[in-house]
């Protein structure tokens, strides 16, 4: 070990807050024999003290410098980011601590690496998905406390393995235990898949598509019902009042609680009221005759509901609404409804997807609205109900929820318009109030510069894929916690499946690798040439015509 110290000649030159200066002479003496120096490679720093300085390699450059026998020589000046100091084997944060000038200069071996991730979280607190993008062999954990009771953001451009990596850590996330104990965990997780890629990744998941989900509309609150019912664009007053009158009215008819509460029930009381109640009163004020002096003469409102009916006709006909306004919608409870969304059902499950493929877009607001408002109001009235039961009670959720948002940024886009406020709204709660009442969101996103920066300000940890997107990127730099230098400047460059872990569950912020899930979610990627190349293929028109028109 003597001989290596004396081959690695290298030194420090400078020392700034953020940035380490060193110069190697000869950089083929200045790399251990398993691995090849490059950017990304770690380095440690040390003096007479019992302390080493552990900093990554962001940039080097060359200069040709004379030697004494004046002849031609070059030097290698690197540049690394200071990421924490290593003492007795732990690793602390931050690298104040270290004597000037610093003595010693050579590469990092896999044990002082290792010692940064290994102990930096305790092991009833460790939580794998990834390891380290320069050493595979090296797992680096997250706090999954600090994980999962956090807002989380994963973003990267089509093709970077942004579903691999959503698949994998919810993959990880069921089925770690605790003891050995036979059936699920105890995790509940639910997902908002857009584009029908988990049904492949998790074939035992309580399975909701549009001809599966029940979505009572008489859940709907009053900002809900309008955006659904009522041309909100047109801001007419006498559609709103009828409209509201009716509600109210077939609530009150349906209601079969004590009298007394009759007087208590408004616009926005989850009570069943029947939309067909309200088509007949509208109709009825819209053809309504009254008694004149000279006889009768038409009411107020005659004529004036016609677009109010026509729209309400239309809603209640559209067979792909029936998940939402079907028959069967005034005949389930709010307990069976809010029992298919939790995995609480008939079956069992920790994962339940909810595939919104099939969802109209004129109504998919509306939808991821709804069912977000229930989960949260369900985690809310469950912490009143334990500490109603227990005011000593000191975990608000004993059965905490994860929300994942697939391509958030199509339904809780930056966007003022009418049509995106519901769900907005909804997201935008659980975002500043959720974590209260154990209720956390995953979102993940190609766009993330589309997304409500309401939202996306709320994560706390990131997981950077490859961005190609400049406006994305720099939407992602100004609201990451901690750039850690030059590496967010990598994001157009990562392969697929690497990324840039970040935020406040991981000791700092690093490149890693994520591990393959298994299995894999349906991949969105045709492969054209293939099928161009096989022989040509007959389709049946008629079936796929009769399959669009149900």
């Amino acid at each position: 070990m003597a001989v290596e110290r004396e081959k690695m000649n290298a030194e420090v030159i400078s020392v700034l807050p953020d940035k380490v200066k060193i110069v190697v002479d000869k950089l083929e003496d200045f790399q251990l024999p398993t691995e090849k120096l490059k950017v990304g490679s770690y380095v440690r720093i040390s003096d007479s003290e019992d302390a080493v300085m552990l900093a990554i390699i962001e940039n080097y450059s060359i200069e040709i410098v004379d030697n004494k026998e004046n002849e031609s020589e070059r030097r290698y000046i690197l540049e690394a980011n200071p990421l924490g100091i290593l003492r007795n084997g732990i690793f602390e944060r931050g690298g104040d601590t270290i004597a000037i000038p610093p003595k010693d200069v050579k590469p990092a071996t896999r044990d002082d690496i290792d010692a940064i991730y290994a102990q930096s979280i305790a092991d009833k607190e460790k939580f794998v998905f990834a390891n380290l993008a320069s050493n595979p062999e090296i797992a680096v954990p997250v706090n999954g406390n600090k994980f999962f009771n956090k807002h989380i953001a994963i973003v990267g451009s089509t093709g970077s393995g942004k579903s691999h990596t959503v698949a994998k850590i919810i993959q990880s996330a069921t089925t770690i235990k605790e003891g050995t104990y036979d059936g699920m965990n105890n995790s509940h997780i639910i997902i908002f898949d857009i584009h029908s890629e988990y049904k492949a990744a998790f074939p035992n998941a309580n399975y909701l598509d549009v001809a599966d989900i029940v979505l009572p509309y008489w859940l709907l609150n009053s900002e809900e019902l309008q955006e659904l019912f009522l041309d909100t664009e047109a801001n007419d007053h006498n559609q709103r009042n009828v409209f509201k009158e009716a509600v109210i009215d077939s609530k009150i008819s349906y209601f079969k609680g004590p009298p007394e509460r009759k007087d208590r029930i408004n616009f926005d009381s989850p009570l069943l009221f029947d939309i067909k109640d309200v088509l007949s009163f509208a109709q009825e004020k819209n053809n309504e005759m009254v008694q004149g002096k000279t006889g009768p003469k038409q009411g107020p409102l005659n004529g004036k509901l016609s677009n109010f009916i026509s729209r309400l006709e239309n809603r209640i006909s559209d067979k792909r609404l029936t998940f939402l306004l079907g028959d069967e919608v005034l005949h389930t409870t709010f307990e069976n409804t809010i029992k298919q969304f939790i995995g609480y059902g008939n079956s069992k499950s920790n994962i339940t997807i909810i595939d919104l493929s099939g969802v109209p877009f004129e109504v998919l607001s509306i939808t991821v609205s709804l069912i977000s408002r229930l989960l949260f109001e369900f985690g809310y009235y469950y912490k009143r109900l334990r500490h109603s039961t227990n005011p000593n009670e000191t975990i608000n959720n004993d059965t905490p929820f994860l929300l994942v948002y697939e391509e958030a940024h199509k339904y809780v886009p930056n966007s003022d318009l009418v049509k995106y406020r519901a769900s907005r709204e909804s997201i935008e709660r659980i975002a500043k109030e959720g974590r209260k009442y154990g209720i956390t969101l995953m979102l993940a996103s190609q766009r993330p510069s589309e997304i409500s920066e309401t939202i996306f300000s709320q994560c706390n940890n990131f997981i950077t894929m490859r961005l190609t997107n400049p406006n994305d990127q720099n939407y992602v730099k100004r609201l990451l916690p901690d750039t850690m230098g030059q590496l967010i400047d990598k994001m157009p460059t990562l392969k697929s499946g690497e990324c840039l872990l970040i935020g406040d569950a991981v000791i700092i912020p690093s490149i890693v690798k994520i591990e393959e899930c298994n299995p894999k979610p349906s991949s969105n990627d045709i492969p054209y040439l293939e099928l161009w190349k096989q022989e040509w293929l007959d389709l049946d028109i008629q079936a796929i015509v009769d399959n669009w028109r149900q």
